[in-house]
């Protein structure tokens, strides 16, 4: 399985449009659009492939062709950073920021 980021999408795209445009190249085991706090597309999204060589197929197609306006962006997912918290307790005297 590998995991790809799809950048610079049109607000507009569903997830069923953009299973659609990766199936075309081989089975596709989930597509998720990143949403913001209250619903709305961010404007990228995360499409699982099952098939590594069917992956880099689909990048090799798809990135940097025209979809909804917008020039595509395909790539092979990086993995996720792990963040520290930032802790936001604030002490009494201490200096703020």
């Amino acid at each position: 399985m590998k995991r790809l980021f799809v950048g610079n999408l049109d607000f507009h795209t569903t997830e069923d449009e953009l299973r659609q445009l990766f199936a075309a190249r081989g089975p596709v085991d989930r597509v998720d659009i990143v949403k913001d706090y209250s619903g709305r597309p961010r404007g990228f999204a995360f499409v699982e492939m099952a098939n590594a060589d069917d992956a880099d197929k689909a990048i090799a197609a798809l990135d940097g062709t025209q979809r909804g306006g917008r020039i595509l962006a395909v790539s092979e997912a990086r993995p996720r950073l792990q963040r520290v918290s930032g802790g936001g307790e604030r002490r009494r005297g201490a200096a703020r920021w």
